[in-house]
């Protein structure tokens, strides 16, 4: 039987200020975990830790300073982490802009140089008590391409994050943790509100999607809680794709 308990565990959720990070640290939250959430917009932050058991913390991910303060927040509070959910992240913003070596390579630094160094941040801690779970939340898109929308920058960082999973997750394993990714389909977010809100784009992705819609933010619930789980115990380096069949056409 799976045991998704996560009484007495401490995690990190980035990118959690809306969307599909909000998700994540309200269910880890109610699954038991004390949650340190992160994200720019903190005044969303503290109405998402009203009532729940989440600690809001102001966090630009691609600011050194600001990674470290996080992880030292969770120390300093818990004295221990052992979840870290990298979820931050964005596209170059649309096709006339990732054509550009500037925006190449700021998504670059938020969707890959992050996760690297949060992840190096949390690894030490992790690696002491001799247990974590790193769960990085990559995208179909580092499986295909994402045409007929362009867009290099996010395409090649997410499937760089794909590497850098199985990387560090062949690093640390006989240290007792576990890195592993997620990598969702299309679900409602403010990346995505464009495509599944316009009706043409909408028509166009049912009708290509195997499963014919868009994801709802709870069926990614299952996938987080094994992975952040001991469920998970014997799974490193993987990545799991959640995409309504997408990538199987």
């Amino acid at each position: 039987m799976i045991n998704a308990d996560l009484t007495g565990k401490v995690a990190i959720v980035t990118g959690a200020s809306s969307g599909l990070g909000a998700r994540f640290a309200t269910v880890l939250a109610d699954a038991g975990a004390d949650v340190v959430a992160a994200a720019r917009r903190l005044d969303r932050l503290e109405q998402l830790a009203e009532g729940r058991r989440i600690t809001p913390v102001r966090c630009d991910v691609t600011e050194p300073a600001d990674v470290e303060r996080l992880v030292e927040t969770a120390l300093e509070r818990f004295g221990r982490v052992d979840i870290c959910v990298n979820n931050a992240g964005g596209s170059s913003g649309g096709p006339d802009r990732q054509a550009t070596l500037e925006a190449f390579r700021g998504v670059i630094r938020l969707n890959l140089d992050s996760v690297f160094a949060l992840s190096q941040a949390v690894a030490g801690p992790m690696r002491e008590q001799g247990s974590g779970s790193v769960i990085n939340i990559s995208s179909m898109f580092s499986l295909v391409a994402s045409a007929p929308v362009p867009d290099a920058g996010y395409v090649a960082s997410k499937s760089a994050v794909n590497g850098l999973t199985r990387e560090l997750a062949a690093q640390w394993a006989r240290d007792g943790v576990r890195v592993n990714a997620i990598a969702p389909g299309f679900f409602r977010s403010e990346m995505t509100a464009a495509l599944v809100d316009d009706e043409r784009s909408r028509k166009w992705f049912e009708r290509a999607c195997p499963m014919g819609r868009p994801g709802n933010p709870e069926e990614l619930d299952g996938i987080l809680l094994f992975l952040a789980s001991d469920a998970s115990s014997y799974c490193t380096g993987q990545v799991f794709a959640i995409d309504g069949g997408w990538t199987i056409r």
